[in-house]
């Protein structure tokens, strides 16, 4: 099942993309990431409540709210300059570069969580980011 979700993220990450490209056009990116920040807040907590689950808020350890709002900064971040990019770049090649946030995550999850590295995490790493030198240059 996670196969799906994860390939739904791909398909409207890539939407994303695209509608964003579109809709920034005389837009300032900051502004432009607030309004889009605004709807996923509304729909996330739309999902909690639709799913019931709000009563979970109470059992959240203190670690987990902290690791939560730096991912949240994170997230933030990450936002803003992508749409500074996208308003500044072109979506094909501003989206490939992004997209090197699979590479960087692997060498992340190796270094912080002690996940396996193998040949073929590596082999895949260097054809990512050849494939995002062929795109962009």
């Amino acid at each position: 099942m996670w196969f799906w979700f994860a390939l739904g993220s791909a398909v409207f990450a890539a939407l994303t993309s695209i509608l964003a490209k579109i809709g920034i056009e005389g837009v300032n990116s900051n502004l432009a990431t607030a309004i889009r920040t605004m709807v996923v807040v509304v729909m996330a907590w739309g999902m909690v409540f639709l799913t019931n689950t709000q009563d979970g808020i109470k059992s959240i350890s203190q670690r987990s709210w902290i690791f939560l709002i730096l991912s949240g900064l994170a997230t933030g971040a990450s936002w803003l300059c992508y749409y500074k990019a996208l308003q500044i770049g072109e979506a094909s090649k501003v989206v490939p570069i992004d997209k090197l946030s699979v590479v960087i995550t692997l060498v992340l999850a190796f270094i912080f969580l002690h996940e396996e590295f193998t040949v073929k995490s590596l082999i895949g790493c260097i054809l990512i980011g050849a494939g995002t030198l062929v795109m962009v240059l």
